[in-house]
């Protein structure tokens, strides 16, 4: 099966999910915000349509970075030095300003399955950050003169999906210690943001390293 990349990048690139998964951001925002006033339902409903678009996000630019990979090798070369330096940005924002984690316990009317799936959908798929995440993100594991990139990027994407699940489905299910322990403790989203920035500071740098090879 040629669409599934080695070992040492499954690793690495579980890895890289992992901490991406962890770090507060907008969808985390809505999970834990809709689980608090609504219920793990809600909560639930709203990750799943996230997820929705997140795989929406893999198709497209797996189809869209194969076409440039054929028509041009030297392009996707440029975008994944532009990807390294987008990387050492989104590092640098996460030590510099940190944590983007806000909501409140402010209880409302309670929304339909399909509705709080359809809310998490559209703020993942209207997210310009997230589109040029993964578009710089998926092509630093795979390699230009690979005969089959586009199954290469549908399988980190899926994998990335496969990885974040039962990290959001924990904290849900923890939402409710979860937030009162971040609103109380500074430090604990501080060390979060930091772990992010390590991380991906590390991977842009390896990047950049081994562009010239």
């Amino acid at each position: 099966m040629d669409f599934i990349p080695n070992t040492t990048t499954i690793l690495t690139f579980s890895l890289a999910s992992l901490v991406l998964a962890l770090t507060p951001g907008p969808d985390m925002t809505l999970f834990i915000g809709r689980a608090l006033a609504e219920g793990r339902r809600a909560g639930i409903a709203c990750s799943l349509g996230a997820f929705s678009g997140i795989a929406v996000h893999t198709m497209l630019v797996a189809f869209g970075l194969a076409a440039l990979i054929v028509a041009s090798p030297v392009a996707f070369l440029i975008l994944k030095i532009a990807g390294a330096a987008y990387l050492l940005w989104l590092a640098f924002s996460a030590i510099r300003h940190g944590s983007t984690l806000k909501f409140d316990r402010r209880s409302g009317e309670s929304r339909s399955f399909g509705r709080n799936w359809l809310t998490g959908l559209s703020i993942n798929l209207m997210n310009p950050k997230i589109i040029i995440f993964f578009m710089t993100f998926l092509p630093q594991f795979v390699s230009a003169a690979d005969a089959d990139v586009r199954g290469k990027l549908i399988f980190l994407g899926l994998l990335f999906v496969v990885v974040s699940v039962p990290v959001v489905l924990c904290i849900i299910f923890a939402a409710d210690r979860l937030a009162s322990a971040l609103k109380r403790s500074r430090r604990i989203t501080r060390v979060v943001d930091f772990l992010f920035g390590g991380v991906f500071s590390a991977f842009a740098i390896k990047i950049l390293l081994t562009q010239g090879r």
